[in-house]
């Protein structure tokens, strides 16, 4: 046990408790500040690289995500017609126009149908005008020859001039990527690919 009394005889007693070496019970203890070590640096630094890495090709994907993105829009814009088609027992037609980049919702009149969820808005899609899709490009729409595909009260899928669709592709590309979307004869089902 340490006893502060022995230490009164030394000269150093008072050097050491003057600078915060000893506290009140006599035991050491150290007041100094301490810097940061060269390993918790190096930890700093290697954390803050790895967050660098996995960000920049997050950044530098972007028009893989663009096209993804469009493809399902495309995909999902497609069971909307084709599900309108069957609940109302009405032919409703997704007309493209690829040299515009852009697509529209049609009833059987050739009415653009209102968007359900942008209220006052027209059903149609522009790739062009909208930043979070305008590295996207239609390449190609091919509704046997035409670019305008007709689901009636059935869900099935016709073509641009009335006759069942035998052949249902519309390509998009962005960045090196192409995906293409498919609406199978018959069923009218649509895949992506």
């Amino acid at each position: 046990m340490f006893n502060p009394t022995d230490l009164q005889a030394r000269p150093n007693y008072w050097y050491f408790k003057s600078n915060g070496r000893y506290n009140s019970q006599g035991r050491f203890a150290e007041n100094h500040l301490r810097g940061f070590t060269l390993i918790e640096l190096i930890i700093v630094v290697v954390i803050l690289s790895i967050a660098a890495l996995t960000a920049i090709p997050m950044m530098s994907s972007a028009a893989s995500m663009q096209i993804r993105s469009a493809t399902n829009m495309i995909a999902a814009d497609l069971e909307y017609a084709k599900s309108m088609a069957i609940s109302r027992a009405q032919n409703f037609s997704v007309v493209f126009n690829a040299g515009a980049e852009s697509y529209q919702i049609e009833d059987q009149y050739g009415n653009v149908l209102p968007h359900p969820v942008k209220k006052g808005f027209d059903y149609v899609i522009d790739f062009q005008n909208d930043g979070r899709l305008d590295k996207v490009d239609i390449v190609s729409v091919n509704f046997d020859a035409t670019s305008k595909v007709t689901f009636d009260y059935l869900g099935s899928p016709y073509n641009g001039n009335d006759n069942p669709l035998n052949n249902g592709v519309i390509s998009l590309q962005a960045g090196g990527t192409t995906i293409t979307v498919n609406v199978e004869p018959v069923t009218g089902y649509v895949s992506i690919q």
